[in-house]
């Protein structure tokens, strides 16, 4: 039998095909089916595999029969309707008006965004804007045809879909786990699948915890317009009120979101305590890029106890940069306030101001690259006495420090043709120091001084049909000339050696401090690339000064004439494992610093551990030895369960600092999350907790997340 296709401009002569198209013109319609006739009474009778099409509607059936007089369609099933590519009908039965936007349809189900299932026994289509369902049961779950309830649905005495709005209007609603009713609403709105933002109730979850007992969290999001939000989340249990709120907004240059909770409690009765965290960033004229972060709270605590942040350091900063491939820019003001109890933040510096400038020049006359870096510094402690003033109980540091540091520097690069590399630096700093509020120290200080390096390449490379080889012997002889200048050195407290800087002149992190005198820097890369996908790599160096300098610490490997031995390497294999490691020690194989890390992912698992080893140094601030090992990791067990945990694991004291589980079931219509999670501490302000965390998310009323759907069987269960 032929296909026969005719064009029904009869059928469009009435209203637009959707609500948003006003004043539109008519849009043809196009039946396609393998029969098509006209009878006596000049109704058309459309049978066989029938199609038609209006606008974005598309209906397959059994027939069709079009009454030209009253303009009514009469479709007869199976109906599968299509209005977009987010709501689906099907139904036994339809009376239609001619441009199928009104009408009602028997038996019928409505699937929204792939994801949710209305099923009625009657739904009633208005103005192609609203569909109403009678006697309605809502679920995104699979539904089994041997009668068996999906694992949970919504019923309702009526259902509303304003396709417009994007929500969904329940009347007498009862959610119902299996075939048990759970509680009863006489009134419910919920978003439909294909609605991203939407005023309402967001997924509750419950935490408890062996210092706020057991509590709810209820967030409520409110749509402030199609750019900015906001959400408030009461969070309630015997022992806290608090409420957390989180706003964004979006500019068309750019961005603000800010976050933060308020609280009364039962660990301070009678204080009010709370925290907020801010940021935001701004594309300017002329590529400068404005950013700014807010940090704070109202004690040392707060952070720790409602597991809101770990951070014991807080910082807060507004910026203005501009990056081009030749120059950098960057003016930044930051405020430190410290949350860890052997500090005071009235003697340690929290305002500080940095001011950079980064400059490439390649000057044809004399070849290489010619920068120039220009750095001003400045911190200041709240204290204003001197060093030596003291109160009633300990000494009292207010000292400030303000630098100007400026430094010029030119290299250039040869390969000779025995493929020795070879490379010149030249250059000087000036640096200018002013102290204010500390008698030990003159109110000021500078110099100017010289610098020149060359250093020494000679890459070997070997190739089989298995792996390529390579080794590479480093040199590099350096001279650096001046003093120290007499300034406090606190920028550059802390100092790490390893291959990132075994070749440069001066290892001090800042300009506080300089390298001084010759030096010579000795080295050898080794690589192994094998075709197979293993890779191998490996620096070993040495450091050897003509002065030794106090201002290194004893572990940095850098504190005598000779350094340390560094040792740092990298192994990789096509199977997902990697493993980096680095360590110094000396000629007596006496380590003082060691890590190694290790990551390893497959289809199914990935595992994340590192190892850390450090000495005692009081220099650092470390009376103990430190030597701790982590772990982070996760499992797919099954379609639907998965599993995570991590553990941080003090091994000088013997027991674990913070230790977590999780567990996570998943289909296509529900997400569990339970962790539990337990903290230890020897802080005097925090105490050591547990937590408990469980959330349950019904899938089908947000938008869909795109992963990957995961679906369930009618099989027979197991007993």
């Amino acid at each position: 039998m032929h296909r026969v296709v005719f064009l029904i401009i009869a059928l469009v002569l009435l209203a637009p095909i959707t609500a948003f198209a006003q004043a539109a013109a008519p849009q043809p319609a196009v039946l396609i089916a393998d029969d098509v006739r006209v009878d006596q009474n000049r109704i058309l009778i459309a049978q066989g595999n029938v199609e038609a099409f209006q606008g974005n509607v598309r209906i397959q059936a059994s027939a069709i029969q079009y009454d030209q007089r009253s303009g009514a369609l009469l479709i007869t099933g199976p109906i599968t309707l299509h209005d977009g590519d987010e709501i689906s009908i099907l139904a036994d039965q339809a009376n239609l008006s001619s441009d199928l936007q009104n009408g009602l349809l028997m038996g019928a189900r409505m699937v929204l965004g792939q994801q949710l299932q209305l099923a009625a026994v009657e739904l009633n289509r208005v103005g192609g804007r609203y569909t109403q369902l009678y006697k309605t049961a809502v679920t995104s779950c699979h539904v089994c045809t041997d009668g068996r309830p999906p694992l949970w649905q919504i019923r309702a005495k009526r259902v509303i879909h304003d396709q417009q709005e994007r929500q969904l209007y329940f009347d007498e609603a009862q959610f119902r786990i299996r075939s048990v009713p759970v509680f009863y609403l006489p009134r419910l709105r919920l978003p439909d699948p294909t609605l991203e933002r939407a005023t309402g109730f967001l997924i509750p979850s419950l935490r408890s915890t062996s210092l706020l007992s057991t509590g709810v969290k209820v967030p409520y999001f409110i749509k402030l317009g199609d750019h900015r939000d906001l959400t408030l989340t009461p969070y309630l249990s015997s022992r806290t009120r608090t409420l957390e709120f989180r706003y964004r907004q979006a500019f068309a240059n750019g961005r603000i979101e800010f976050e933060g909770a308020y609280t009364r409690d039962d660990l301070r009765p009678g204080e009010t305590r709370g925290y907020i965290f801010g940021s935001g960033k701004f594309d300017l004229k002329r590529d400068f890029v404005l950013e700014f972060d807010i940090e704070a709270t109202s004690d040392d605590a707060y952070l720790t106890e409602y597991g809101y942040s770990d951070k014991d350091r807080l910082d807060s900063e507004i910026s203005i940069s501009r990056t081009r491939r030749d120059q950098y820019i960057r003016a930044a003001l930051v405020n430190f306030e410290s949350l860890r109890d052997s500090e005071d933040n009235a003697t340690i510096p929290t305002n500080v101001f940095d001011l950079d400038y980064e400059q490439r020049l390649f000057p044809t006359a004399i070849g290489g690259e010619l920068s120039l870096a220009a750095n001003a510094h400045a911190h200041f402690r709240s204290s204003n006495l001197d060093i030596d003033s003291a109160d009633a109980d300990n000494i009292v540091d207010g000292r400030d420090v303000l630098r100007v540091s400026v430094d010029v520097d030119w290299k250039r690069q040869w390969t000779f043709s025995n493929g020795i590399q070879t490379q010149t630096n030249l250059g000087f700093a000036a640096d200018a120091f002013e102290i204010r509020q500390d008698s030990t120290f003159p109110d000021s200080d500078s110099a100017i001084d010289g610098y020149a390096s060359l250093t020494l390449r000679y890459p070997l490379i070997r190739k089989t049909n298995k792996a390529t080889q390579t080794i590479e012997p480093i040199l590099q002889v350096g001279y650096t000339g001046g003093d120290d200048l007499d300034v406090p050195v606190e920028e550059s407290t802390r100092v790490e050696f390893d291959e990132g800087n075994l070749l440069s002149l001066s290892r001090f992190p800042r300009p506080d401090r300089r390298e001084r005198g010759r030096t010579v820097a000795l080295g050898v890369n080794w690589g192994r690339y094998a075709a197979s996908g293993w890779n191998t790599t490996f620096t070993l160096g040495q450091v050897l000064r003509e002065f030794d300098d106090t201002d290194f610490t004893q572990t940095s490997g850098l504190s005598s004439t000779t350094s340390d031995f560094l040792l740092a390497g990298q192994f990789q294999t096509n199977s997902g494992l990697q493993i980096i490691g680095r360590g110094l020690f000396n000629e007596n194989f006496d380590v003082s610093k060691a890590e190694l890390r290790g990551v390893w992912s497959s289809k199914k698992t990935s595992i994340s551990t590192s190892f850390l080893w450090l000495t005692d140094d009081f220099a650092e601030e470390r009376p103990e030895e430190i030597s701790e090992l982590t772990f982070d990791g996760s499992y797919q067990i099954n379609a639907r369960w998965s599993a995570n945990a991590n553990l941080r694991y003090d091994l000088i004291d013997d027991r674990a600092a913070s230790a977590g589980v999780g567990f996570t079931y998943e289909n296509e219509c529900v997400s569990v999350d339970l962790t539990i999670d337990r903290r230890n501490t020897t802080s005097t302000t925090v105490e050591p907790s547990t937590d408990l965390g469980l959330s349950v998310s019904l899938r089908g009323f947000s938008a869909s997340n795109g992963t990957q759907h995961i679906g369930r069987s009618c099989g027979k269960q197991a007993k």
